[in-house]
Formats: structure tokens, sequence, C-alpha cells
């Protein structure tokens, strides 16, 4: 296949422009916010868990605490209730006997039950703080969280733009070029290889496998418009005045 030298230099500007593109998209798909999001979502999860559990050991205790006021306020009825037996005279001697006792063992109960909830009051203050620290935490989190998905998207929109950008270079190069020498080069970057390289320092540019002199003086002989092609990777082979063939001295 023949094609000018100048079409199959610009083959080197076609796979720069792709080595960026490759570069943009591996970039694009690991970007660093991306990485901080998805560590911050495993600590969001545990701050819901924090905010979830405290939340529910308040609920608890103020159940509890109810319980402890409905049953202080019944004591409280019963002890009103069996004074005012005793007061009014008219239950017998037995009875206030009897009535005296369960009062001394109600008010027993009622001063073990208000220690009780004195107690309970101080674990119900340490788990409100709790709870208010966990949804601080939680609030905090979510407002970083906030702000890295908008930091993400920026990096993700620069990204965008610079891969279109560098599509749109790669459009205008490709009209530029001999289709069917882009026709070879887009098929073999289809099977996931590099469609073209620089020989030089007796390597090709593509695989840079070292060409032996043989080769080297084949390539040095053929005409400039002769589209080469590497024995190794198939890569086509782009030759400058610096690619050190036989003939050409000591490349700069």
């Amino acid at each position: 296949m023949k094609a000018s030298a100048a079409a199959q230099r610009m083959l080197l500007d076609l796979a720069d422009l792709d080595a960026e593109l490759a570069k943009t998209a591996h970039g694009r798909k690991n970007l660093p916010e991306d990485a901080e999001l998805a560590d911050l979502a495993t600590r969001l999860d545990a701050a819901r868990e924090d905010v979830a559990s405290s939340r529910v050991a308040v609920d608890d205790l103020a159940a509890v605490y109810e319980k402890f006021e409905r049953e202080l306020a019944g004591m409280t009825e019963h002890v009103a209730r069996d004074k005012a037996s005793i007061d009014a005279g008219t239950v017998g001697h037995k009875a206030v006997a009897e009535l005296q006792r369960e009062l001394e063992s109600l008010e027993r109960r009622r001063d073990d039950l208000e220690g009780e909830m004195l107690e309970l009051m101080e674990q119900q203050e340490a788990t409100a703080t709790e709870a208010d620290r966990a949804e601080a935490t939680l609030l905090t989190l979510t407002e970083n969280e906030l702000e890295l998905v908008a930091k993400r998207d920026k990096s993700a929109a620069a990204v965008n733009a610079r891969t279109a950008d560098l599509a749109e270079r790669r459009t205008a190069l490709t009209a530029s070029i001999d289709a069917d020498l882009v026709g070879i080069y887009e098929g073999l970057r289809g099977r996931g290889q590099v469609g073209a390289g620089l020989v030089q320092a007796r390597r090709c540019g593509a695989c840079r496998m070292e060409l032996d002199p043989r080769t080297l003086s084949r390539i040095a002989a053929a005409d400039e418009d002769e589209v080469l092609r590497c024995e190794e990777c198939g890569a086509i082979m782009v030759r400058t005045n610096h690619s050190g063939l036989p003939g050409q001295g000591r490349p700069e």
C-alpha cells in the first residue's frame, strides 16, 4: 500500500490523540472524588446506624420513664386513698393497722421508684447527648457529601470538555488522512492494538520490539510512501529523518 510520508507521520499525531483520549477516559472512570465519595458513603451508613440506634435508645428510655410515672401516679393515688380511709375513722382497728403497713410499703416503693427515676433521667440525658452527637455527625457528613458531589461534578465536566475537544480534533485529523490508511490504523485499534508507531532507536514504537539489521535495511530501502507494517505487532511503522535507519546516521 502507498501513502504519502506526510500522511503516515500524521498517524503519529492521531496515535497521540488516542493515547490522550484513553488517558482522559481512564481519568473519568477514576476521579479521586469518586473514591472519596465511596469512603464517605461507608461512613454515612455507619452514621445513619448510629442515629437510628441512638433514637431507639432515647425512645426506649422515654417509654420506661412514662411507665415509672404511671406507676408513681398510681401509688400516690393509692397512698392518698389509704390516708383518707384512716383519717375518716370508718375502718376498724385491724383494718387501720393493715392500711398503715400498706402505706409504709407503698412509701418505701415510692422512694425507691423516685430514686430509679432520677437514675433514669441521668441515662436519658446521656443518651440524648449521644443522639445529638450522632445527628450532628450525620449532618456534617451529609454536607461533606454534597460538597464532594459538586466537586466531583466539576472535575467530571472538565474531563468531559477535554474529551470532547480531543474527539473533535481527532475527527478533523482523520478526515485529512488517506481513508485506506486510517482504515488499517482503526482496524488495529479495534483489536486492542496500537495502530502506528515511530521507528526509532532500532525499535518499533508500537510494540517496542528491537528490529534486526535485515529488517532495518529493508525499511531504509523502502520508498518513503510505502506503508510498512511491523512483523511483530502489525502496527504501521512510521519513519522520519530521526528514525536512525541505515544511511541516516546517528539519530538526534
